[in-house]
């Protein structure tokens, strides 16, 4: 891999000056190919059969699915095309400076779980991976594992934008030829003959895999899509912006997903091992020369997020009120995620599962946010960069209307969501009996993260119409 300049970024939230700005609108196809060709995503297609649909129908709703979540991504970054600053900076323009606090600090905590979440399973899977070869045990594959995730996604992270930009070149260079030669290996497993007898599911299970797309593919990604295309001059195309966006977080995860879901359409040992063990089933069907290129696919696919996630997490910190500069914001989060990877690889027996549902938990109202963002971003006035900065100036206080519409979208989301990762979730889902109670046909589908986008949408462009 050619050596990266390895320059620390010294720009934090503050505007990038016009000289500062260039490259090209494609250059967006590599930071968000890299951050979504995870190998989960393979195992994401047995998790879509799990609604009780067919191959066609996985297909169809990972192709609406992951479009559409990247669609608000890529408005999101149009956003920071125009106005040089990061997306938690220029949502201030919505929320107010000291308003902007309530979905600054849950877009913290999403960046901050996700990034020990794919640091973990990125340790857990490079385990997994030497353990059937034979040649390592597990704890020491594991600390291995440990220190190459860790140590690329603090070095991307916390240098900033140049370095993130070249790795996430090659991080999805290297994961994409060496995911094309997996599916050339495990091709013959595929069974079209069952595929094609397989009986299509019902229009809620459809749904209901088309908002897992939704939310667990690139929903999460909004919150920090401005980050990277700030750096892009001004005069470049919006329509570019947008679809290169989509094109390079989509690809991937489209063609795996899809190609996951026919693994599993064809053979159901493999999907329901899946659910046990996402990264161990889909290297049972491999032969083991293969499996140390699968140990970099799963490293260098889960740390491409992680990179992502580390670098907006600390942006998202200095903008939501700490003293510090950008890079030591991120060395913080990078503490943290160290001390998070540790507990739930060495210690914890069952942290990830609740932590999950506590991510769950957070998307709610990060969903009603994304939809009131873009909403601003498509129809709302030319932002005072200034201003954002200015706790006197036009943004200054808290939007209560905008946070108002936040807390609707949210409790009515909630109400529609089951959330069965741990106990003391159980709350969620109040409304569930309106739609046929928590064990109908729709309780599963989480149709409350859809209707917190449509309320927040629909709810900050009738505030707009009233230029509140």
């Amino acid at each position: 891999m050619p050596n990266p300049s390895f320059e620390l970024e010294l720009n934090s939230i503050h505007q990038i000056k016009d000289s500062e700005r260039r490259g090209k609108a494609s250059d967006l196809f590599w930071p968000w190919c890299g951050a979504n060709v995870s190998v989960l995503a393979i195992s994401y297609g047995a998790f879509f059969l799990g609604f009780g649909i067919n191959f066609w129908q996985a297909t169809l709703a990972a192709i609406i699915g992951t479009v559409l979540s990247f669609l608000l991504v890529g408005f999101s970054s149009l956003a920071g095309k125009k106005n040089s600053v990061p997306t938690m900076i220029l949502s201030r323009a919505t929320f107010g400076v000291k308003g902007n606090l309530v979905p600054g600090f849950l877009s913290y905590l999403v960046f901050v779980g996700w990034e020990t979440v794919l640091v973990s399973t990125a340790t857990l899977a490079t385990g997994t991976v030497f353990e059937r070869i034979g040649s390592l045990d597990r704890n020491s594959a594991m600390s291995l594992g440990f220190l190459v995730a860790v140590t690329l996604t603090i070095a991307g992270g916390v240098l900033g934008h140049k370095v993130i930009m070249q790795m996430q070149k090659w991080i999805s260079l290297i994961t994409l030829i060496a995911t094309a030669l997996y599916m050339v290996l495990t091709l013959d497993k595929i069974n079209w003959d069952l595929i094609s007898a397989t009986d299509g599911g019902s229009v809620a299970g459809f749904v209901g895999a088309v908002i897992f797309a939704i939310t667990g593919i690139g929903l999460g990604w909004v919150n920090g899509a401005a980050d990277y295309s700030r750096y892009l001059p001004r005069s470049v195309k919006s329509a570019s912006v947008v679809g290169w966006t989509i094109f390079g977080a989509s690809l991937a995860p489209i063609v795996m997903v899809t190609y996951g879901a026919a693994l599993a359409g064809s053979s159901q040992s493999l999907y329901e091992s899946v659910a046990m063990d996402p990264v161990g089933a889909i290297t049972n069907i491999l032969p083991t020369w293969f499996l140390i290129f699968f140990a970099l696919i799963a490293i260098l696919g889960l740390i491409g997020g992680a990179i992502l996630d580390l670098y907006s997490s600390g942006l998202t910190l200095v903008a939501i009120g700490a003293p510090i500069k950008r890079h030591m914001a991120a060395w913080l989060d990078a503490v943290i995620m160290l001390i998070g990877t540790i507990y739930v690889v060495w210690f914890s027996d069952n942290f990830l599962l609740p932590f999950q549902g506590f991510l769950i938990t957070i998307g709610v109202p990060l969903a009603a946010w994304s939809a009131i963002f873009v909403c601003d971003v498509l129809f709302g006035r030319e932002v005072s960069e200034d201003d954002l900065f200015n706790p006197f100036g036009k943004y200054r206080g808290t939007n209560w209307k905008s946070l108002g519409v936040m807390a609707l979208a949210t409790f009515i989301g909630y109400g529609f969501v089951t959330n069965t990762f741990a106990s003391w979730l159980n709350w969620q889902g109040y409304f569930m009996d309106l739609i046929g109670g928590k064990d109908g046909q729709w309780g599963y589908s989480n149709v409350g993260v859809i209707f917190a986008l449509i309320i927040g949408f629909i709810g900050r462009l009738a505030l707009r119409s009233r230029n509140a």
